[in-house]
Formats: structure tokens, sequence, C-alpha cells
């Protein structure tokens, strides 16, 4: 079975494990586990996964996030999951030489390049959606049938988990001044949820 569909609706496992950090950190362990059991997800906080998980199980923690906690905790709760998440990714995904390399170049170029592996690495985070990304300035990020959107209505953009996580790495590793915009989402009614970074 090809990589691709043998991970189809899946997702790795930061957009759990870095969300029960965020969580506790955020509001403190008795609601992290309110939330978790909320979302038929207390295994996961007893014991975080370490492989890529079904989608379904982070859509419903994300729905729950926000019908548990409102708009604004959720929203800083995902924001600092997301931050969390490109910690991570400098810490143990990314090697360093190529972490100096990027830092190193333009940043029209470093853009381009750390652009091309976010995209060789979607099948990551994105699930069973698509991501695409388009280089530029701004840069425009797309995600098509985003998992963490399936069952949410918002009145404004609510992917800020992708949104810090993009922004944080850009930040690190293209400019330091990067900032990340969802200027449409599909918990929006939006065709696509989409990101713009300028820096």
């Amino acid at each position: 079975m090809a990589l691709a569909e043998a991970t189809r609706n899946r997702i790795g496992p930061n957009a759990i494990t870095r969300v029960a950090e965020a969580l506790q950190a955020q509001v403190g362990g008795h609601l992290a586990a309110d939330v978790f059991a909320a979302a038929a997800l207390s295994h996961h906080l007893a014991d975080p996964p370490t492989r890529m998980v079904d989608e379904t199980e982070v859509s419903r923690l994300h729905q729950v996030l926000r019908s548990e906690l409102g708009g604004p905790v959720a929203f800083a709760v995902s924001r600092d999951a997301g931050l969390r998440t490109a910690e991570y990714l400098l810490a143990h995904r990314i090697p360093r030489p190529v972490q100096a390399l990027l830092k190193a170049l333009p940043p029209a170029l470093a853009s381009r390049l750390l652009l091309s592996a976010i995209g060789k690495h979607a099948w990551t985070f994105a699930g069973s959606g698509s991501f695409t990304a388009r280089a530029g300035r701004p840069v425009v990020l797309t995600i098509r049938g985003n998992p963490m959107c399936v069952g949410q209505t918002s009145d404004e953009p609510m992917c800020d988990f992708y949104a810090a996580t993009f922004e944080r790495l850009f930040r690190a590793l293209v400019h330091p001044q990067s900032v990340v915009t969802e200027t449409a989402c599909e918990a929006c009614g939006d065709e696509a949820c989409r990101f713009e970074l300028r820096w």
C-alpha cells in the first residue's frame, strides 16, 4: 500500500499531544481532563499518542475545545498548541544543518525551500485534506477538506493551530517578522482554509 493511502485520514500526534500540553498550561489539569473526556479521548491524555492518529479524533477534540471553553480560550489554547508543535518540529524533525542553511539564505529562497519541505510532509497534518503552497508576496498556504473544520461553523477563521505552526516555523527559519493571517476558512463557509504569510 502506498504511503499516501496508508496514512490517508490520519494526522500526526502533535495535533493531540500539543493541545493537551497547551490545555494544561492555559486552563489547568482538571479542565484539560474534562475536555478530553468530553471528546472521548481520555486515553490519549493518560497515554499520549506517539504515532499517527485518526483524523476524526483530532476533529472531535477541536470541536469540543470550542464548545466547552468558548472562542477566546479555545483560540489561546489552539495557538499555544500550534506554537508547541512548531517548537517540536524544530527540535526533533528539521535537522540542524537544514535549519542553519535556511537561516543563511535570502528569505525568498528560504521560503521556497521550506514550502517544498512542508508540502512533502503535508500528509502528516492535512489528513484526508489537500495542501497547496504558493511562494510570493504574500506566501499563500491552502488546506482543502481541512479535518479540523469538519462539523464546525464560525463567524471568523478558526484555524489558529495551523496559523501558529506556520508562523513560528517561518519566523525561526525564514524571517523573524513573519506574520500569518487566515483569510478564508471552511468553518466560515469558504471553499478552503487559506493562510497568507508576509514579512
